[in-house]
């Protein structure tokens, strides 16, 4: 990988260089002849990953119960990574996760009584439905923002909601339906600081394609993970804590022996004396192979720098873009106000996107919105392809 980004030399990325150089680190989940425009959500993996699996269960097998030192400074590997493409202040701000849902799950639970949780009604399933399920059981009081007359949430709405009474706002970095940004996050943050309340960040649609700075966010959490832009695959996700957070003295209910201050010493302390920091956030036995899976795709991404990723995608965004209003077909996306995905309105989307899977492109729709995203492989006849076959799904499906 380092010589194939040593090879790009540098400056901005070109559909020439990346075929030529970065292409043949992807030449299994290239084999398909399919035009792949899901990468926002499950983005596609280097044949790396399957080696470094590889060495995982090798590592099981060779060593047994003695592979722990090498799964354990893999956990650290992982942990330093996200930290670094985040810009975390510590390592042990990262806390290693299986989803986002768990990481929300740990900040509601760490809260003291009833918390009273503000958050939009745009905000992805998984989060949203666990903050509908808690509020359900009397877990916490929700409090919810509506879309404005534009369908966006913005941080100037969400603060008008602000009370001295709320204790915790979440809000995604990136709206997963269409792909909207929301800007000026920092200044939520200290809006919320300023009430008492604190912030969760939902950054999944935002790390590895968006320049996410959680120190400047002021963010006292934040979550994410490598399922979709970097390209890790499932059950490997993070929750990140502040230092402000983890100085406050907030206990987490939950954690595991993992946590313990000697983890293999087998005290049996009452209470338990957990480790340092976000360490005390650790909870039972590790999934270790999602540490691997996810190691190629951490380092693909700060090779080649997410900065770099964005300048080029914004690239074949437009570039779609333009195919699709050749077709007469309006896209919203591809600029500084929206993420790494263009989104198409239409009332059947679901029904687009298979419509349009049987021509051999690959979509995804959430409810009313057909969600389309190249990433640095894909190729400009692949966008053409793409533009043509949603037209023609399109005039089928209106004939």
């Amino acid at each position: 990988m380092d010589e194939a980004v040593s090879q790009l030399g540098p400056g901005s990325l070109t559909e020439e260089s990346v075929q030529q150089h970065i292409a043949p680190l992807f030449s299994r989940v290239l084999a398909s002849d399919r035009v792949y425009l899901a990468n926002h959500s499950l983005g596609r993996p280097l044949d790396a990953m399957a080696e470094d699996v590889r060495e995982a269960t090798s590592l099981w097998e060779t060593k047994l119960g003695d592979a722990w030192d090498a799964w354990l400074e893999e956990q650290e590997g992982f942990r330093a990574r996200i930290a670094q493409l985040i810009h975390a202040p510590r390592v042990d701000c990262i806390v290693p996760k299986t989803s986002a849902g768990q990481s929300l799950r740990a900040v509601l639970n760490a809260l003291p009584g009833t918390p009273r949780v503000l958050s939009t009604r745009g905000e992805f399933d998984s989060i949203d439905l666990l903050l509908k399920q808690y509020a359900s059981l009397g877990r916490i009081e929700m409090r919810w923002v509506e879309a404005d007359a534009e369908g966006l949430f913005t941080v100037p709405g969400i603060m008008r909601h602000l009370r001295q009474e709320i204790d915790l706002v979440v809000i995604s970095q990136v709206m997963f339906m269409n792909g909207q940004a929301v800007h000026n996050l920092e200044q939520l943050a200290e809006a919320c600081h300023s009430v008492g309340a604190r912030l969760l960040v939902d950054s999944y649609h935002a790390i590895g394609v968006l320049p996410v700075d959680v120190a400047a966010m002021r963010a006292d959490f934040v979550i994410g993970g490598s399922y979709k832009y970097l390209r890790g695959g499932p059950g490997a996700c993070f929750l990140y804590l502040s230092p402000d957070i983890l100085a406050s003295g907030l206990r987490p209910l939950d954690t595991g022996w993992f946590a313990r201050e000697n983890t293999f010493g087998y005290e049996r302390c009452d209470p338990p004396i957990l480790r340092a920091g976000g360490d005390a956030f650790l909870e039972s036995t590790p999934p270790v192979l999602t540490y691997y899976q996810a190691r190629s795709g951490q380092q693909f991404t700060l090779a080649l720098t997410v900065e770099r990723l964005r300048e080029y995608g914004q690239k074949q965004l437009s570039q779609l873009k333009l195919y699709l209003a050749d077709a007469g077909i309006e896209a919203i996306g591809g600029d500084a106000d929206h993420g790494a995905f263009l989104s198409v309105r239409q009332t059947n989307a679901s029904k687009l996107a298979e419509t349009i899977a049987e021509r051999n492109v690959i979509t995804d729709a959430r409810g009313e919105w057909l969600r389309l995203c190249p990433d640095c492989l894909t190729r400009e006849e692949e966008l053409r392809t793409a533009a043509s076959a949603l037209h023609r799904a399109l005039e089928q499906m209106h004939s």
